[in-house]
Formats: C-alpha cells, structure tokens, sequence
C-alpha cells in the first residue's frame, strides 16, 4: 500500500513536478541576484519624508514609490509620453534609470504560478504541490522501513548506482521541497479564497481631511517618523485635498497635506502578517540566502522525477506480464510471490495462467503486499525464494511481519512452495521460516511444504500435479524459462590451479571477440563487453541450457576483459562446461549487477577475507585499488604450491601499494591452519583497524563464512561490537555460495 501511494502521485505528476521545480529553482536566483545588485542601503537618519521630497523633484509626475524586500526603491511616474517607472538611488532619491524588468523573469513568474493557464492552472500547481507532499512523505516511510527503521535512516543505502543516488539525493533535498510545497498550497489556498491573506485589508479612508495649503514633504511629522527600510509603498495625492497613502510593515494610514499628521492609521491583521511571512519563506524575497537553499533541494525534484520513473520503468520491466490479474478484493484465488531476481515470477506466471485457465479467478503479487483480509478468496499459493544466507528475497521482506499481525488465521488453505539451491546449506531457509510462522498460527495447509531445486521445470510440474489432485482437476504446469539478453565473449586466457589436491581450479579471462562475418551478422550479433564492476556477477549459459550459473566477476569493464574463477564440481553441468573451455572458445554470458558488496569509499581500511575461488570479486577490487585505498587480505587455500590463487599478481599488487597486507592460511601446508585461525590470532590488529572505521568484505563457501564470522565475534566482542552490529551498519558484506 505504502509503494503504491508513492507511486502514483510520482507518476501522474511527474511531469508537472518536474517543470514546477525547475521554474522555482530559477526564480530562486531572482532575490539573491537582487540583494547583490540593489543600491547601498540609505543612512539610518534617512526618513520617508526626506526620500519622498527628493523624488518628488527628481520624477516629475510621480505617483507611487514602491521599495521591494531586496531594498530597491521605484518610482511610477506618468508624463506626456505615458506611464513609466524608474529605479530610484535610497540615499539620495535621485533617478538611476528606468526599470526594465526581464521579460524572461515575468514569463517564469508567471508560468511557475499558474503554469500561464488562469486558475486551472493554479488548481494544478497547488495539486503537483500536494503530490509532492505524498512523495516526500511516502519516500521517508518507505526509506526507513528499508534501512530497518528511523534510526537508520541515513545509513549506507544498498542497490543499483540509480537506486542509491535516488536515496541519496532524497535526504537531502526532501525537507526543502516539503517545506516549498507547504508554503506554495497555502499560498494557493489564500489564492482561491480559502484562506484569508489579509491583503484586501485597507486603513478606512478618513472622513475629514484637516484643510489649508500643503506643508513641505520633508516636513511632514507622519513620514519623518517612518524610515525608509521600513516603507513597503507611498502614494502621493492627486490634488492638494487628497492624502499621501502610506504602507510599512507594521501596517497602512494616511498623512494629510496641511499638517503632515497620520490619519486613520490601522496596524497589519494576523492573516497579512502570516501571509507574508510564508510569501517571503516561500519566494526567498527579503530572505535571500534562505530563497537559494530552497532553489537548490527543488533542483533535486526532477532528478528524483525522472530516477523514479526510471526505476519503476526498470521494475516494471523486469516483471513478467500476468494478464487476467483480477485484484486482490474480488479474486477467490491469491498468488503471491518472494524474489530477489524475478526468476519466481516466472513461475508464479505459470500457475496463474493454469488456474486462470480453469476458471479461477486469479491475483498475483508480492509477498510484501500480503492482507488481513481478502474479500472472496478460497485459497491462497505462496512460491518464494531464498536470498543470501537464507534471508528473505525482496519482495518477501516485510512479509513475516505482516502476517504477525494477523491474529486469527484464515479460513481458507494455503500451499507453499521454496526455491533454492541445494548446494546452499541453507536452502530454501526462507521458505521453511514462512512455513514455520504459518503453522505456529495453524493455518490450514493445503499440501505439504515443499521445494524446488534449481528452478526445476520437472519438479515445479510434479508440485503441480499434487496441486491439481487436491483441486479435483488435472492442473499441468508447463513453465518455460526466460532466456536472458547475452553477449558472445571470447576466452582469452585461463590460468588452472589445483589438480594436485583435487580441486581443480581455473582463472579465465573473456573479451570481446573479433566480429567477422557479413554485414548482418555483424550488426546482429551481440558482443563486445558489457558494463560492469568487480563484485558484479556473471550468468553463464551453458550449452542447450537457459539456466544460468552465476560467478563473482574478478575484473570491471574497465579492465577490458571479464575474469572469473570456477572451481569443477565432480556432476556440474556449468563448472564442466567452462574447465573444457581453451583459449579462442566463445562463451554465452549476462551480467547482473551485485550492488551490495562493494568497498565502501574513502580512506578507511577495508579488510578483505576469502578462501578458494572466493579470491575472484577480492582480487578485482585490488586490481582496481589505484588511488591506495589500504587494503588488506586473509586468504586461505588449501596448499600454497597448487592453488594459491593470484599468487603473482598479488606480489605485484603490494609492490604497487594497491594490496597494503596479506595473510595467508593453507590447511595441507605444514603448519595446517583456516583463515578464520588466522582472524583469531590477529585479533588485536583487527581490533585497530575496526576502530579506524574499518569494512569487512567475505567471499566464499558458506561454512568458512560461518567460521570467520564466529572468529570475528571472538575478536570485536571487547569492543562491545558484532558482526551483526557491522552489518547493520554496512561494514560487513558477505557474497556467499
């Protein structure tokens, strides 16, 4: 619900945000520009009346004097050749030239107010305010529950460069907009009449004017008492029984001409007063400085514009389309789906699409959307994967908390499924969490939980059966699998360690191949390097296979070349297929960024910990250490004479001072030790280095990680830390397989 109310103000309005903000940020220039251009300010001694006999004689024909908040005083005049004004010097009251106010800035005025469409167009501007209000707010809640709460509110945030540069920019800009939007729809409001401004409040004009010949202007008591700094407009009488009209910012009367003294004055009302007290927060006249703070947060508004509908454009495309998805209120069937990687969606596609065909009116979304309360369904399918060391997947993060808050269980069964890996200890350890939490609520189950390994077509159809059996009905799920967009690479170079302990091990190293063939094939084929960092991974296709395996990339784009290491497992279809690979080999491969393990920037130490072909993501993060970042590697292998990984490179990485330290662990080596043996023994070290501010970065198997974890707790817990407290904080990152 949260998303969806960001979502939509964000995409109807964004267009209209975007031009409102951009015309506000110019204005903003406007009162600075100004303070910095208006002539010296008038001596404190100087009165009204000294400047308005001054100008009285400088402009013939004028009307009214008029000073702005910036301090520039004008003079409106008319003659024979018609109606003009001029800028006056505050000082002395003598003409510095006529005021040619920019037509550029009359037009911006105007199209920032009202968009140059009447009042339809001030209804739009105070609406595209509103909704930006609702953006603001949506995005903090939405900030905060990501980060896991308020109070980590302005952590380190994770995702893609556009994701995190849209958070970035949000913090720091969202206070300014929703104070500029605050200000501009109460603006609005006074606008349509809906809330007094006080500015059709006039002084009562005075019933009797005191007669006789008018005194000198410099004489008069009533403007000798009114300096000029706080005049806002002087208006001179018509004929000698008129009156001058004065207005101040403390509020308006008249001075009569024959004695100089003040009639009918009347101090401002609260509204004026609030009202130009939000005009000038809102405009930045009279408070300049204020004005370009303001100018510069509405600058990040069509920057968050357009990565927010980037980012939903890339959401939304990444999603398999489900067509016939009935809401989540009238569908007597609710799917909902947990994934990282959008691979479950495919499946959940699959079965919405079954059941759709049987006549069930279906629903399908996330796992984050999960309801108290669904109107008409009869039955409910949960397909979730696991993320990382048995976490939850994107769009299942939320889900454990919301079910906890509903008390009492439906009445209708559910069926779940897991996607995992077997490979992983942990596998399909979200799902099983789910599972738990539903049968500590005793929600009925409609099948045993059960798993898929490997995105398994066979068992997601087997599963399928069991489904219809229960159903009454034949229900056969035929999933296809997406094939992913890949580049052709070349293998240039592999380097094998290894095959003298039995694990066979291999540095390869791809780049862009020649492109031969005609035309045609050269302008249809896709190659050359995609982008990419050290710490992304690879997707491989192996031959008559569109299930991917995915490596941690050892080199970025900039290199020229994308370098990963594959040990061979004794059955794997993909290992197998790249240790067969030589050299002139072409390979099938995607990339899919990994955004979350990444050094983080700036002078503080990072602590680098890997064993085997955890090496990989490590050692391209060295390689591109070339502003000395100090970095310093635990490495563990097996024997240092067979598969001491980067072995060379490693000594030219500390001769260039990209690699600070390295420690090493070999458990066939004489002294037989793990690296998490050597964490334990370097407990002290590390202990400065955490206190420096120090990130920690594990690749690896997943029980090396476990140890290493354990031997750093070891290690922090007299400085009161933990590695649970790290991570929170981004200064432990594991890419675990």
């Amino acid at each position: 619900m949260l998303r969806s109310v960001h979502k939509l103000p964000g995409l109807i309005a964004a267009a209209l945000i975007l031009v409102i903000a951009a015309s506000g940020a110019m204005l903003s220039v406007v009162p600075a520009y100004d303070a910095l251009t208006a002539p010296a300010a008038p001596a404190p001694q100087l009165t009204v009346a000294d400047l308005a006999a001054a100008v009285a004689k400088a402009v013939p024909g004028v009307s009214q004097l008029t000073r702005a908040p910036s301090g520039t005083i004008t003079a409106d005049y008319s003659d024979d050749n018609g109606m003009g004004t001029d800028l006056i010097d505050p000082s002395t009251g003598r003409v510095l030239g006529p005021d040619n106010q920019s037509a550029l800035y009359r037009w911006l005025y105007g199209f920032h107010r009202a968009l140059l469409m009447g009042k339809a167009g001030r209804l739009a501007s105070a609406l595209t305010s509103l909704a930006l209000i609702t953006l603001c707010v949506s995005g903090a809640m939405l900030l905060a529950r990501r980060m896991g709460g308020w109070r980590r509110f302005f952590a380190r945030p994770r995702g893609s460069t556009w994701e995190r540069l849209h958070v970035v920019v949000a913090r720091y800009v969202m206070v300014g907009l929703v104070f500029s939007a605050l200000t501009g729809i109460y603006i609005s409001l006074t606008n349509f009449d809906l809330i007094p401004n006080g500015l059709a409040q006039m002084a009562p004009f005075p019933s009797a004017v005191p007669p006789g010949q008018p005194m000198a202007i410099a004489q008069m008591p009533a403007l000798q008492a009114v300096p000029v700094d706080q005049l806002r407009s002087l208006t001179y009488p018509t004929d000698p029984t008129d009156v001058f009209t004065v207005t101040t910012a403390a509020g308006q009367g008249y001075v009569a001409q024959a004695n100089g003294a003040m009639l009918n004055w009347t101090p401002n009302g609260l509204a004026k007063q609030v009202f130009e007290t939000i005009y000038m927060l809102h405009t930045g006249e009279g408070f300049w400085s204020l004005g370009l703070l303001l100018g510069l947060a509405a600058l990040g508004a069509p920057f968050l514009s357009a990565t927010g509908v980037l980012l939903w454009w890339r959401r939304r495309r990444s999603l398999p389309r489900i067509q016939h998805n009935h809401t989540a209120h009238s569908a007597d069937t609710i799917i909902l789906v947990g994934s990282e990687t959008n691979a479950t969606w495919g499946f959940a596609r699959t079965l919405h699409d079954a059941l759709t065909q049987q006549g069930y009116r279906c629903h399908t979304g996330s796992m984050n959307t999960l309801a108290k309360h669904y109107a008409h369904a009869e039955r409910m399918f949960l397909l979730t994967s696991t993320h990382g060391d048995g976490g939850a997947p994107a769009s299942a993060r939320s889900f454990l908390a919301r079910l906890e808050k509903i008390k009492n269980p439906p009445r209708f069964p559910v069926a779940l499924l897991g996607f995992g890996d077997r490979q992983f200890p942990k596998f399909s350890q979200f799902g099983y969490d789910v599972a738990v939490a539903l049968d500590e609520r005793r929600w009925h189950a409609m099948l045993p939980y059960d798993t898929i390994d490997r995105q398994s077509a066979q068992e997601f159809a087997r599963w399928g059966r069991a489904v219809g059996d229960y159903l009454g009905h034949a229900l056969e799920l035929n999933y296809q699998p997406v094939r992913p967009r890949t580049r052709v690479l070349q293998l240039i170079e592999r380097i094998d360690y290894g095959h003298e302990v039995q694990a066979p091990t291999a540095v390869l190293r791809f780049a862009a191949p020649e492109v031969g063939g005609n035309l045609w094939e050269r302008l249809t084929r896709r190659s050359g390097l995609p982008r990419f960092n050290a710490g992304d991974l690879a997707g491989i296709l192996p031959p008559d296979s569109d299930m991917p395996r995915y490596y941690s990339l050892a080199s970025s784009s900039r290199d020229g070349f994308l370098e990963i290491c594959v040990r061979k497992h004794p059955g794997g279809n993909c290992s197998g297929f790249l240790h067969s690979l030589e050299p002139g080999e072409m390979v099938e491969v995607f990339v899919k960024p990994n955004p979350d393990f990444r050094p983080l920037r700036g002078r503080r130490p990072v602590i680098l910990i890997a064993a085997g072909t955890g090496i990989g993501p490590l050692a391209g993060f060295i390689r591109g250490n070339a502003r000395g970042q100090a970095m310093h590697l635990y490495f563990g292998g097996r024997d240092p004479r067979s598969d001491f990984l980067y072995a060379e490179e490693i000594e030219g990485w500390l001769d260039e001072r990209r690699l600070t330290s390295l420690t090493t662990a070999f458990s066939r080596s004489h002294d037989r030790a793990y690296v998490q043996d050597r964490i334990a023994q370097d407990a002290h070290r590390l202990r400065k280095l955490i206190h420096r501010g120090a990130q920690i970065m594990v690749c690896g198997g997943a029980e090396m990680a476990a140890g290493v974890m354990q031997a750093l707790d070891a290690a922090i817990a007299p400085m009161g830390l933990s590695t649970v407290a790290l991570k929170a904080e981004g200064r432990y990152v594991e890419d675990v397989y």
